[in-house]
């Protein structure tokens, strides 16, 4: 079994994937930038014991992080789980496909991630929306090559900082009302985050497609809070939670082919 570890700035997700590459469970923890080697081994022990999988079945991991203490964690609880080491992706990271920017070694590993594991499923062109700590939009062009997108500040960061500086205002249930004119605080909050991260996403998208031609493009949602703001659009062609997971496997099978052929 094989293991892909996408290490957020507020949660990380992890999935488990058989020989044929299914997807045969997911599971989500915060991101505690306080963990240890010894910590993420003991959290995948409980997981797995959870679900009924043989924890000693894992045959190789791959890790994309945004949060450095914790690649070298992740790295140190794999070395010792699997006597090697695992892929660990980052900035830079070689991939299959073509990074048609002006610095392609700085783009996030999970942005490069969503944007293989879209054309693999979806085809070229296609737009990933990943609702994540940000809100990143991918962009994949007709040639099949990643030109780029947006970076915005995500739905509960957002949210954090308005109930933070907001004396007046309290926390509400993070999801889409029916209405965009919210006739009550809590509607009216939930309107602006929720609708507001939607039309936020449709302009964006709206735009690009018209820059890049591609107004054919499939548009996919992923990331924890896809589905919430998924009601209140109809801009998705999908809503897919495991992109960004099966897009690690992906560059970790890519680059083990790539070192067998070299040898």
């Amino acid at each position: 079994m094989f293991l892909s570890i996408d290490v957020g700035n507020t949660q990380t997700t992890i999935g488990l994937f058989g020989t044929d590459g299914t997807n045969l469970m997911c599971w989500r923890m915060p991101t505690l930038h306080t963990d240890t080697s010894d910590s993420l081994r003991s959290r995948l022990h409980g997981y797995f014991a959870m679900d009924g999988f043989a924890f000693d079945r894992i045959e190789d991991a791959a890790v994309a992080s945004v949060v450095p203490v914790l690649t070298r964690a992740w790295l140190r609880c794999f070395q010792r789980m699997l006597g090697h080491d695992p892929l660990m992706i980052g900035p830079g990271t070689s991939c299959d496909m073509p990074l048609a920017l002006q610095n392609p070694k700085r783009v996030g590993a999970d942005r490069v991630a969503n944007a293989i594991a879209a054309v693999r499923t979806y085809g070229a062109p296609v737009i990933v929306v990943d609702f994540g700590t940000a809100t990143n939009i991918d962009v994949v062009d007709r040639e099949g090559a990643y030109r780029g997108g947006t970076i915005a500040p995500g739905v509960m960061l957002s949210a954090d900082a308005l109930f933070s500086r907001a004396a007046k205002l309290s926390s509400v249930p993070i999801e889409a009302p029916e209405h965009a004119l919210g006739d009550t605080t809590e509607k009216a909050v939930q309107s602006g985050l929720v609708i507001g991260a939607a039309a936020q996403a449709e302009g964006l998208v709206s735009r690009i497609k018209a820059e890049l031609s591609i107004e054919d493009a499939t548009v996919v949602g992923t990331g924890g809070l896809a589905r919430t703001v998924g009601v209140a659009t109809k801009l998705f062609d999908a809503i897919d939670p495991d992109l960004t997971l099966r897009g690690i496997r992906d560059i970790w099978l890519w680059t083990r082919e790539h070192e067998q052929g070299a040898q």
